[in-house]
């Protein structure tokens, strides 16, 4: 489908936010676990999770994600001329959106491969191409910035990313606006507590810990 016949509905920023986390709660792709907490590629612990993969497993979510992260590349990088998805996570939505805006598609390992022809970017970009980022989540920044510094070094224009979430730590806010990187989402973890406070998805006595969590996620224990 070209981009020109894309007729679909978008809603409002603050409302798909809230939408969207609606969705990934009613699929428990949120997880929360003060007393074994999960462990970061950064190496932080963290009493809380959000496995937004999950949506590719149930249809009508995966098919809202790709629609919502196409209509954020048509409005904020309407020049891309290509779409890439860093690995792993992103491989997926990715290639859905790039089918859907009928572009080129290609992926970024976190490292080169160590057999064959070593590819650190799989698939064909040409030099001087336009590339829109498409990432599943957002941490720290660390993974997803070295993508786009692989697709730079590789000698294409990196015009923006778009994610269906991130957690909004300050040090990736900083890591993003450092490298000259805009950074658009589906929804955002301040949404996502909202939202499952409301829904009874946790309970009040959990926001403290997560608020503490929040406050010094590298140094919490």
């Amino acid at each position: 489908m070209s981009r020109i016949t894309y007729l679909y509905h978008r809603m409002n920023m603050n409302n798909l936010k809230n939408e969207f986390a609606k969705k990934l709660l009613a699929i428990k792709a949120i997880k929360l676990q003060p007393n074994d907490p999960f462990t970061w590629a950064s190496g932080w612990k963290s009493p809380f999770y959000c496995d937004n993969r999950k949506t590719l497993s149930f249809p009508e979510l995966r098919t809202f994600v790709k629609l919502e992260l196409t209509h954020a590349v048509l409005e904020h990088f309407p020049e891309a001329e290509a779409v890439a998805g860093v690995a792993t996570g992103a491989i997926a939505q990715g290639a859905l959106v790039a089918d859907a805006l009928n572009l080129p598609f290609a992926y970024v390992r976190s490292k080169p491969k160590d057999h064959g022809l070593e590819n650190l970017i799989e698939g064909e970009l040409r030099k001087g191409m336009k590339v829109v980022v498409v990432e599943d989540l957002i941490s720290t920044g660390g993974s997803s910035l070295k993508a786009v510094e692989a697709i730079r070094k590789y000698g294409c224009e990196v015009v923006g990313m778009v994610a269906s979430y991130t957690y909004g730590f300050d040090v990736a806010e900083k890591a993003f606006a450092d490298a000259g990187v805009k950074l658009v989402t589906l929804t955002d973890y301040d949404h996502v507590v909202a939202t499952a406070l409301e829904t009874g998805y946790i309970a009040d006595s959990d926001i403290q810990l997560l608020n503490d969590w929040r406050k010094d996620p590298a140094g919490w224990k």
